[in-house]
């Protein structure tokens, strides 16, 4: 099966596969976790196509990022007339899924008043378009909430409902990510291959041992979009060649320690820093194409995008001027850089990294301003 083969073969992957088939035939509410690219999005599409909803469409929404007015607007539609370029009726996202499944990316970023309107959905199954009062449709629609986040602990910050994770929480599904299993890569490598090849229409190119143990021993902190891309970036570049070596950061996959919660979180996220920072600052690749291109495509948080800014502002002694040019943005993509980091709220106020404490004067320095002055 073709999700199978994406997702890997490895006993983590074969054992994830056989919950989630069994949990596919049921309406049960779906919690998937994992890392950023570990293909939560595709397990939630295999659920989907083995499910008696496959008939019926599954319907995404992305949740991070959006103003509550117009995720409220998404998910329950609006009147024309309800608000400001509100034109015409608009059905949301829970009529147009009826019957079949909504999957709400990253869920844990929504806002408590929008976790507190879909509590009530979950309660009563009812939507009310924005502007129709009094006007409630019922619809039956399941969801499945894929998410980087650790809901327990943001509900423990009070940053999400209690309530609302016990109610998202009935099935919990968490993927690996794939430093977890490396049997996996070969495999993940040889199919995104041989995809792209045939997309691009290009003769596949060859692998040879050391190039796939160079591949096994990488530890993946962009997971399999990462791993993805850089089968389209060979695929692309050597066509028909055998390939020795990759163009991989040197860096070793790490030991697994046996941790959880904050203290994983931590560590991975100063993994993940140190890797994209060094192919910017070190290996000369742009920004636009190791932080912002994978951020839009929801594969980075917003975490590691400032952790990536602090570090950089730490070497640039807080000159975001000298941070463009350090991640390799031409001089004319100044604005453009500031203006991504304003509008997804990655921006790192830059003075505590200028407060730098001068040394104190030699007595010969002073007596020397002294008789200057």
């Amino acid at each position: 099966m073709r999700n199978s083969v994406v997702l890997g073969t490895s006993r983590a992957i074969l054992d994830l596969l056989n919950d989630a088939v069994l949990v596919a035939p049921t309406d049960s509410r779906l919690l998937i976790t994992g890392e950023s690219g570990v293909g939560k999005e595709v397990l939630a599409h295999f659920i989907h196509q083995r499910s008696p909803r496959s008939g019926k469409p599954m319907i995404a929404v992305n949740c991070a990022g959006m103003p509550d007015g117009l995720l409220e607007s998404e998910l329950f539609g609006h009147t024309r007339g309800s608000f400001t370029d509100a034109h015409r009726d608009r059905r949301g996202l829970l009529d147009v899924a009826d019957g079949g499944t909504l999957l709400l990316d990253e869920v844990g970023e929504m806002s408590l008043r929008m976790q507190s309107m879909l509590l009530r959905f979950f309660e009563t199954g009812e939507i009310q378009r924005i502007g129709a009062e009094g006007q409630h449709r019922h619809v039956n629609v399941r969801v499945i909430a894929p998410t980087n986040r650790d809901l327990y602990e943001r509900t423990q910050q009070k940053e999400f409902r209690e309530d609302l994770y016990y109610r998202l929480n009935v099935v919990q599904l968490v993927v690996p990510p794939l430093r977890a299993r490396p049997e996996d890569v070969r495999l993940l490598f040889e199919h995104f291959l041989g995809v792209m090849s045939e997309q691009y229409r290009l003769p596949p190119c060859q692998m040879s041992g050391e190039a796939y143990g160079q591949l096994e021993a990488y530890h993946w902190p962009g997971n399999i979009r990462e791993l993805k891309n850089i089968a389209e970036r060979v695929a692309v570049r050597s066509p028909g060649q055998l390939l020795t070596t990759l163009p991989l950061p040197v860096m070793s996959r790490p030991a697994i320690p046996h941790t959880s919660g904050a203290g994983l979180a931590a560590m991975v996220l100063a993994q993940t820093t140190a890797v994209l920072y060094e192919r910017m600052a070190a290996h000369g690749e742009s920004f636009w194409t190791v932080v912002s291109e994978p951020f839009v495509a929801r594969d980075l948080t917003r975490e590691v995008v400032r952790a990536i800014v602090e570090r950089g502002l730490v070497d640039t002694k807080g000159s975001y001027k000298l941070l463009a040019s350090l991640f390799n943005c031409p001089a004319t993509d100044y604005k453009r850089f500031l203006s991504f980091l304003d509008k997804h709220d990655c921006h790192v106020d830059f003075q505590r990294f200028r407060a730098i404490k001068r040394p104190p004067l030699a007595v010969d320095d002073r007596i020397a301003r002294t008789h200057v002055s």
